[in-house]
């Protein structure tokens, strides 16, 4: 997350320095923490057998919803960026991985807020909630990067097929 689209933020778009993203991540999550506090005990804990639907019920330990999908959504990310920038997957391409990956992070997004409760320390209730804004922020950076700025991403002088995607 972040390795791709933030350094494209500050060098070339430069609408917001480090230090004030630093500023709005940490007012943020002093925000998030302090309503982590008194967000009181979740009344669901009864048991299930299906994994997804414990996660979407709240009824689930935290790290259990937080940890698998937040390590596959930033392989995938990742894995797409990088083919991008190889030159090996074209804008349109790159297009569907995110698309294809947007509601499966917001089923994650209800589910981490729902079992924030089951957490131990109200700090990981915190930064879990506090990282999964921080998915839609790259999600905002790399639609911005997409309309605004494709030339500084994707290469456009090689894509050949995909070349009206790149205006």
């Amino acid at each position: 997350m972040f390795i791709y689209s933030l350094p494209l933020f500050f060098t070339h778009i430069g609408l917001a320095s480090p230090l004030d993203l630093l500023i709005i991540f940490m007012a943020l999550f002093v925000v998030l923490f302090i309503s982590s506090l008194f967000g009181g005990e979740n009344p669901q804990k009864q048991s299930s057998d299906n994994y997804l639907f414990a996660a979407w019920n709240g009824s689930a330990p935290l790290r259990w919803v937080f940890w698998p999908f937040f390590l596959i959504l930033n392989a995938c990310l990742y894995a797409a960026d990088t083919l991008v920038k190889a030159g090996l997957f074209t804008v349109s391409g790159w297009d569907d991985v995110h698309l294809m990956l947007l509601l499966p992070t917001v089923w994650w997004t209800t589910s981490v807020w729902r079992c924030s409760p089951n957490s131990d320390l109200s700090v990981w209730a915190a930064c879990a909630r506090l990282l999964t804004i921080s998915v839609f922020f790259e999600y905002g950076l790399k639609l911005l990067i997409r309309i605004d700025y494709p030339r500084i991403f994707f290469g456009c002088e090689e894509l050949l097929l995909d070349y009206g995607s790149c205006f």
